[in-house]
């Protein structure tokens, strides 16, 4: 297994500053996994513009932590599920929707649960949607826009999700109540 340096602001190249900058910003510290991202400024300043437009778009903050909850355990990817849970619940999650999406079920809340199926099942079937997929989806809601903006979300996990995998970081002891095994 490689290992990568896990980079503060004052330590990564100055490419990828910007994007711990945000980090630090919008969660107060520079995330383990954001620190091994910052090794490659292509991938950093990839995931810098998408997580601006996916934090900037016309879902609640909270549906997008349903969205990159659902994403990250659909990936099994550890270090992002234990992240995610963090933020959701910060965010007014209910605990039992978090643990049920951990546990690879729908949330009890229709929009939660519209947002988690749907993000799961273009994981699960490479953007293949059926009809009933669609109806699902806009029966909780939703418009036709929605579907799109989905896929803004699911690239952005899919950067964490797979740089996760690939770089392995720690978990910081504030996530570690929430550590995951998919």
């Amino acid at each position: 297994m490689l290992n990568y340096q896990i980079h503060s602001i004052e330590t990564a190249p100055d490419k990828s500053k910007p994007l711990l900058e945000l980090f630090t910003y919008a969660v107060g510290f520079v995330p383990n996994l954001a620190g091994a991202i910052a090794n490659s400024p292509v991938l950093a300043n990839s995931l810098l513009g998408l997580f601006q437009n996916v934090h900037g778009g016309s879902f609640t903050e909270a549906e997008v932590q349903v969205l990159l909850l659902t994403n990250a355990v659909t990936n099994s990817s550890s270090w992002p599920v234990a992240f995610h849970t963090a933020l959701g619940l910060k965010q007014g999650l209910d605990p039992a929707d978090v643990q049920a999406i951990r546990e690879r079920k729908l949330p009890k809340q229709k929009r939660y649960a519209a947002l988690s199926g749907l993000a799961k099942k273009l994981i699960e079937n490479r953007g293949q949607l059926t009809d009933d997929d669609v109806t699902t989806f806009l029966e909780a809601g939703f418009e036709k826009e929605h579907l799109l903006e989905v896929v803004a979300v699911v690239a952005a996990s899919t950067i964490t999700n797979y740089a996760g995998k690939i770089t392995n970081p720690p978990l910081e002891a504030l996530l570690q109540e929430h550590a995951w095994r998919g």
